[in-house]
């Protein structure tokens, strides 16, 4: 009988600690650069754990950040963020919260002052394992 208990628990423990991969439901939702202004760019390159392409940039508009993912592609994978960062490596972030899907046009609000000679980088990165999937230097 403790050998059952014993087995649920530790099922049950193991589970709990493996989250979701991210959505493969393609996101479109571009920025309207009609209304917006760039401010910088970069285009993805892969991190040792995954293969990331498309483009980060960040706009300016209706008084408001925001981090565009262009045409990008993701490897998948559990607890997939988005980060602006000091480093290629996070040590020094924003997270700006999971990865809407591994494919598509997104939009990342960033809040507060955020001063891009420090932060120059826009990161994929999977928290539960700190794995870098791939980064862009914002420029």
């Amino acid at each position: 009988m403790h050998k059952l208990i014993f087995l649920i628990f530790v099922t049950v423990v193991l589970n709990s600690c493996v989250k979701e991969n991210t959505s493969t439901d393609p996101v479109n939702n571009p920025v309207d650069t009609t209304m917006a202004d760039k401010k910088f760019s970069g285009t993805f390159i892969n991190g040792p754990y995954g293969v990331v392409t498309g483009s980060a940039k960040i706009y300016f508009q209706n008084n408001q950040l925001i981090l565009a993912l262009e045409n990008f592609t993701s490897s998948n994978g559990p607890d997939l963020h988005v980060y602006i960062s000091k480093e290629v490596q996070p040590v020094n972030y924003i997270d700006l919260g999971r990865l809407q899907s591994v494919s598509g046009n997104q939009q990342y609000q960033l809040t507060g002052s955020i001063n891009f000679s420090e932060y120059r980088y826009a990161l994929i990165h999977c928290q539960q394992y700190n794995h870098l999937f791939g980064s862009a230097e914002l420029k």
